[in-house]
């Protein structure tokens, strides 16, 4: 009799470490979605404003040139949050970075700020989404994930220089392909940079703007003399996988 209920036991005591298998990798995922449900929940994104800003920017200014090194922490360290739980206030944040900080400084901690923050998505992402293709390497997704593999540098620096697309999409497309993460690490920093360069060079003139009780126009990235500079930085991260697509099928035909 018990070597017949021993193995019963056993078997019975297998599933619960899946199933907490399962909910450990969905946890860091969970906990970022729980966060900008509570965002939208408790009213913040209607606090959080360019009025707010108007109306506390003398008081910020102030606190910034008294405790300057806390400050710069503490906008890096509030940028990272806010990509981390894809909260919609980068704009607002990039601007108000330009105004406390200038637009080196406030360009140079944002993109740290954002890059932990997209780093930390990243992760959770793959945590969450890692073995999703893992069954389909000869399916339709397993083909796109290999394609992505193959040009990951190209592909995440030409979405990241191009400022119509998701931020936070960009963020777990490549979790859920597999992009190594010092790829993904490396072309967020280097791809943000023009688009924050912009937006804080916009915020460093927030002075004037708000003496005059007057409103910035963050879709100055739009505008042509902007956006077409960067869409040119957007074709030229294309070339390396174009050269290389080019010569794989000059090879073929040799």
């Amino acid at each position: 009799m018990k070597s017949i209920t021993a193995p019963e036991s056993h078997a019975e005591a297998t599933p619960p470490p899946a199933r907490t298998s399962w909910w450990r990798r969905l946890a860091p995922l969970a906990v970022l979605a729980i966060g900008l449900a509570l965002f939208f929940a408790t009213g913040l994104h209607r606090i959080l404003t360019f009025d707010m800003l108007r109306a506390h920017h003398a008081d910020l200014t102030a606190w910034v040139a008294d405790h300057w090194v806390l400050a710069a922490l503490a906008y890096m360290l509030a940028y990272a949050v806010l990509v981390a739980f894809s909260l919609p206030l980068a704009s607002l944040a990039t601007l108000l970075g330009g105004l406390l900080f200038g637009t080196v400084l406030g360009s140079t901690l944002t993109v740290l700020g954002a890059t932990s923050g997209a780093i930390a998505v990243f992760l959770a992402a793959r945590s969450a989404f890692g073995d999703i293709l893992r069954a389909r390497a000869d399916s339709f997704l397993g083909r796109m994930e290999a394609g992505f593999r193959r040009d990951a540098f190209s592909y995440l620096l030409f979405l990241r220089l191009v400022p119509v697309f998701p931020f936070w999409l960009v963020n777990i497309a490549p979790a859920v392909f597999k992009v190594p993460l010092r790829t993904y690490a490396l072309t967020t920093f280097l791809g943000i940079i023009p688009g924050t360069a912009v937006y804080c060079s916009v915020g460093a003139g927030l002075g004037g703007v708000l003496d005059r009780s007057a409103a910035p126009d963050p879709g100055l990235v739009f505008e042509p003399q902007v956006l077409l500079p960067l869409l040119a930085l957007a074709a030229l991260s294309l070339v390396p996988m174009l050269y290389n697509r080019w010569k794989a099928r000059r090879g073929e035909r040799s």
